[in-house]
Formats: structure tokens, sequence, C-alpha cells
């Protein structure tokens, strides 16, 4: 059992780690959380303790083999929870992340199994990122940014880079979601962004921090 922030502290290692390929320093931590950089350094010297963590000072943090178990159960149960508050409960994808931070807190084994197969065993939550499986296994697919596309290639939207409101708002108002197919027909050399043609319908001009933040199939 860990703490409510323990457990943030946890998942916001893991993911400023890249998935626990890099050490990460304690001010990047203190940026992610909104939090001190002495109460970043308390913190890591606890999950140290705890052997969740391996903390080196002045030199930054890693997750032991326990704490990345730790991580990707709380990403699991984050991102069901997700599912569950989209697919059931019709929130729409820019309304849940917020809800699913406090519900991944909930600490039942059981309740977890039984929202998976509940929900039909997804491999995926509403925003096209990976849900581990309760071995801490996770789900790969093949996909490449829509930035990286060449003039009249194509591909299906099959997640987001950034899963922020404002970002999933603005795709809402293009009509951009899960499953649209997008051909990129031209590319603009003065901004780099991209003229696309979306469901075979109509042609739009996103720019190049947005084709940097969609993800298409492979």
């Amino acid at each position: 059992m860990h703490s409510f922030t323990e457990e943030n502290y946890i998942k916001a290692i893991y993911k400023l780690s890249d998935g626990g390929t890099r050490e990460v320093n304690t001010n990047a931590i203190a940026d992610a959380l909104d939090t001190k950089a002495a109460s970043v350094t308390d913190m890591l010297r606890k999950l140290s303790a705890k052997g969740i963590a391996d903390y080196v000072k002045y030199r930054g943090v890693t997750l032991t083999e326990r704490g990345e178990r730790v991580a990707l159960q709380i990403i699991r149960k984050h991102r069901l929870w997700e599912v569950f508050l989209v697919e059931k409960l019709k929130f729409n994808w820019d309304e849940v992340h917020e809800m699913a931070e406090e519900l991944e807190h909930i600490n039942s084994d059981l309740l977890i199994r039984r929202l998976d197969e509940f929900l039909g065993y997804p491999k995926f939550d509403p925003h096209g990122d990976p849900i581990p499986t309760e071995n801490g296994e996770m789900n790969t697919k093949q996909q490449r940014l829509l930035a990286e596309l060449e003039v009249n290639s194509s591909g299906t939207v099959v997640g987001v880079n950034d899963s922020q409101p404002l970002f999933l708002q603005y795709l809402d108002k293009m009509g951009i979601f899960l499953g649209a197919k997008i051909k990129v027909i031209d590319k603009i050399p003065y901004d780099n962004s991209l003229e696309i043609n979306l469901e075979n319908k109509k042609n739009m001009v996103v720019s190049s921090e947005v084709a940097r933040n969609i993800f298409l199939s492979a």
C-alpha cells in the first residue's frame, strides 16, 4: 500500500523517465508535480528507503523493478477508468483525465479485475494509450506522428501525444477523432503546417504543433 502522494510521485517518475529508460532529476519532478525541490528530495529518500526508487543525490532517480510494477498498475487503473467513464458514462475524452486521477488511487485488485472484465479487456484507453495488463505487460502498436508523413501518405488516427483538455477540444472542433482517416495533401515550408484531407470529405490546414501530437497507424 502506498499513499496518494507516493503514487503520484511514482507515476511521475515513470513517465518522466520514458518508461524507466533514463534518470530523472528533482527539478523535473518538482515542475511536473508543481511542488518544491526540497519536498521532492524528501519523498525520493522515502521511496528509496521503501525499495521503490534508486535515488542518488545530485544525479537523479530511477524506479526499481518493484517501483516500475507499481507505476504500471497505477497507469493501468487510470486508463481503465478512462475507458469506463467514456464508454459507459458517456463523458467526452477531454473530461476524464482529472476524474481518473482520483479513481486511480483506489486500492482493490478485485475491483480492477472486475472492471477490466466488464469493459471487455480493452487494450487502449480513449486517447489511444496502451493499457498495461495485470502482469504489467504493455500492448504496442505501429504508429507514427502525422508530422512525419510525406505528401500523399495517409493513415488512421490511433492516438494523441497530448491529452490536455484544450487540445482534445480542438480536435473535436476540427472533427478529428480516433479512427479518423487522414491524408497529407501538402506540406507548407513557411511554418511546416500541413494541408490534410479528413475522412475523404474535407481539406483543412493544421499547424506543425498539432501534427506533432497526432499518432497515425504506420
